[in-house]
């Protein structure tokens, strides 16, 4: 049997009511990378990812969660600084994600999924000028 040593995480946002509709991020679990999150637009959110350790300021992956989601409400993610030339996002390659709800309702775990799915370079530059 595992203990947690550790109270639960405090949310770095709490929803002030149940109309509220801001998403909520978190990332403070292992592997998860999300610096940050901003709503750009009502269903829009630019995502800023931590570097992967080991490299001069590579991000190659993302890992974290979202919740307060309403259901039949397409949002958009931007992850802005992903800065490979090319990704196999552009030859179809969708996330993987996984549902809480989902998973209590029919036993579905990871699965690829989204809609619209781009990838392109921005004009970000990391701190090393590239």
């Amino acid at each position: 049997q595992i203990r947690a040593l550790q109270k639960p995480l405090a949310p770095y946002y709490d929803l002030h009511s149940e109309h509220d509709t801001t998403l909520v991020f978190e990332s403070r679990m292992e592997s998860g990378n999300l610096r940050r999150a901003i709503q750009v637009y009502p269903h829009e959110y630019d995502l800023i990812l931590r570097p992967d350790i080991n490299t001069r300021g590579h991000t190659q992956w993302f890992y974290f969660t979202v919740s307060n989601t309403r259901r039949n409400i397409p949002y958009k993610f931007n992850v802005i600084n992903l800065v490979k030339g090319d990704s196999l996002y552009l030859d179809g390659m969708q996330p993987v994600v996984f549902s809480d709800k989902e998973s209590a309702a029919c036993g579905r775990g990871w699965m690829r999924s989204g809609e619209s799915i781009c990838y392109y370079q921005n004009n970000i530059k990391r701190r090393n000028g590239q």
